[in-house]
């Protein structure tokens, strides 16, 4: 098959964008093919990417940098990332080797040879570790590529008793790199869906990893004037820039960072693992009393959900800072590739016959098919809630959250009183969240009772979202999403259709505080509260600190 990249009219065939052409643009590489990241494997454009056989790494073991470059000689520069960054590895003058990417890369992975390896310490620290790969152009421009590694913790360099998990299979779900990701591509009989099927081992599209100050968020800012269409600056941004076309949807750089940086500069002492550390590596919540993840959280597995839910009865402490909890995925060979066949699943699922792995079936937690709600684990369900403050969802919504039950423990030293907002400012409502189906008595919202959702979930602080844009008629007006994925969530739900899409049609973004067994969680179902900590809010910085201090407290 022949890939058709999208073509620029009156370009030569060395330009990328009509911006690109401007004489010492420099710094950053350029995509491909703004739909997805794909190398341009001309030697005329100098160009490096590599990918690493897994995600994480224990200190002691080596890292092993498959890669493939048009250019003669490249560089490696490796650095743990945080509140203050720390070198840790550099080598230059690298020899360069091309190899061919398939153009099913995405699926089967790039099969390119090993071209740099590091060893790393044994008292090496756990966290992120960014890799920036580098090579020049003919015309003196340099060609930048983004990567990461995690280095795990392990008995002698564990620091703390909180856990940072990453949310990498949101990152996957996202990643383009290669032709597809799972919600658009050249996967399928016409080249032009997103793949069911993606691997780990290819590198990450252009954004999700680093991206300069002033990146543009998916949500809206300022609040849209009376009539005036719907915007989507991630878009516009990233189009302009040469970005990733879902760099603003998920990654390191939009939002696990603003965590990892605001609690090292608070002090506070975290290890970081990924998702699938959590999947095949269970135990390692043993040594920890709080486990957090933040930002763009929506896709977990089985064995993810079941270890968290073991965790908190046993009396942990689960801090979840993000929101979207919707889809369930699986890995397979070893977590080097992501299953995840969403509306596909009930027709295409491999598993969904098998009576012995139905319940791992690939579509939303709460559908018939897998009936699984997702407050079950975080006290709240991405069906529930789903989009705010952008586009045709709600712009012109509150984008902080009402409080309804402030003598709760989460906004103690806050002074919030019943029926305050907070968050507003710094805008941490959005763009996905998460929340249940409420009911109001004398004032003060409660969850209706539903199978799957817990007795002891108090509703803490919410605002309203919705399922759907609301489209106004206009000329040339384009909307980003419409009502799919409503229609879509609605034909998975054990409901009829009608039925199941009025049910989630409006929804709510919510705050809420869930005992289980001995443990406890705290949930802000937002995956924008992460600005709240970057943009210094009062209120969001003390209720983090809340949930830290009470679940790290001997």
């Amino acid at each position: 098959m022949s890939r058709q990249p999208f073509k620029f009219p009156e370009i030569g065939p060395h330009a990328v964008r009509p911006w690109a052409v401007r004489k010492g643009y420099a710094d950053e590489h350029f995509l491909s093919d703004y739909r997805f990241q794909f190398p341009r494997e001309d030697p005329d454009l100098a160009e490096v990417f590599v990918y690493t056989g897994r995600m994480s790494y224990d200190p002691g073991e080596t890292v092993e940098f498959h890669g493939s470059t048009t250019a003669d000689e490249w560089s490696i520069q490796i650095y743990r990332d945080g509140f203050r960054p720390e070198m840790v590895h550099e080598a230059f003058g690298l020899p360069g080797s091309f190899t061919k990417t398939s153009e099913t890369a995405y699926m089967d992975g790039c099969d390119w040879p090993v071209l740099h390896r590091w060893e790393i310490p044994r008292d090496q620290r756990s966290g992120f570790y960014r890799v920036v790969s580098t090579c020049m152009r003919k015309d003196g421009e340099r060609f930048v590529q983004h990567h990461f590694v995690v280095v795990r913790p392990t008995a002698q360099t564990r620091k703390g008793k909180i856990l940072f998990m990453l949310a990498t299979g949101t990152w996957t779900a996202y990643n383009d790199w290669g032709g597809a990701n799972h919600y658009f591509g050249t996967w399928g009989p016409n080249k032009n869906e997103g793949s069911p099927i993606l691997s780990l081992q290819r590198p990450w599209t252009r954004g999700m990893i680093w991206l300069p100050k002033g990146a543009a968020r998916i949500t809206v800012a300022p609040l849209p004037d009376m009539n005036d269409a719907p915007r989507f600056p991630s878009k516009e941004w990233g189009y302009s820039g040469g970005w990733g076309q879902y760099y603003a949807a998920a990654g390191w750089a939009q939002f696990d960072r603003h965590f990892a940086v605001w609690a090292e500069r608070e002090g506070y002492d975290f290890d970081i693992i990924t998702q699938t550390d959590l999947h095949y590596r269970p135990e390692i919540l043993d040594d920890y009393s709080c486990l957090v993840t933040v930002g763009h959280d929506e896709y977990w597995s089985w064995d993810m959900r079941k270890a968290v839910e073991d965790f908190v009865e046993r009396g942990g402490g689960f801090s979840r800072f993000g929101g979207n909890f919707l889809w369930q995925i699986r890995l397979e060979d070893d977590g080097r590739q992501q299953h995840c066949w969403k509306f596909k699943a009930p027709a295409m699922d491999p598993v969904r016959d098998d009576p012995e792995r139905k319940h791992l079936l690939t579509a939303s937690w709460e559908s018939g098919g897998v009936n699984w709600p997702g407050a079950s684990t975080v006290g709240v369900n991405g069906c529930h809630g789903m989009y705010g403050s952008w586009g045709g969802f709600a712009p012109r919504g509150s984008r902080g959250f009402t409080v309804y039950r402030p003598e709760h423990w989460a906004f103690a030293g806050t002074d919030l009183r019943y029926a305050d907002v907070f968050g507003a400012e710094a805008g941490i409502f959005g763009y996905e969240v998460d929340g249940l189906d409420y009911t109001f008595k004398q004032g003060l919202p409660y969850p209706v009772e539903a199978p799957g959702v817990p007795d002891e979930i108090d509703i803490l602080a919410m605002s309203p979202a919705v399922l759907f844009e609301y489209e106004h008629e206009g000329e040339g007006v384009r909307y980003y999403v419409r009502d799919s994925d409503l229609n879509g969530l609605a034909e998975l739900a054990a409901d009829e259709t009608p039925v199941a899409r009025r049910k989630f049609q409006y929804g709510s973004g919510m705050v809420v505080g869930m005992k289980r067994g001995k443990g406890e969680v705290l949930t802000a179902g937002s995956c924008e509260w992460i600005m709240g900590l970057t943009r210094s809010d009062a209120f969001t910085e003390q209720i983090t600190r809340n949930a830290l201090d009470r679940f790290t407290a001997d």
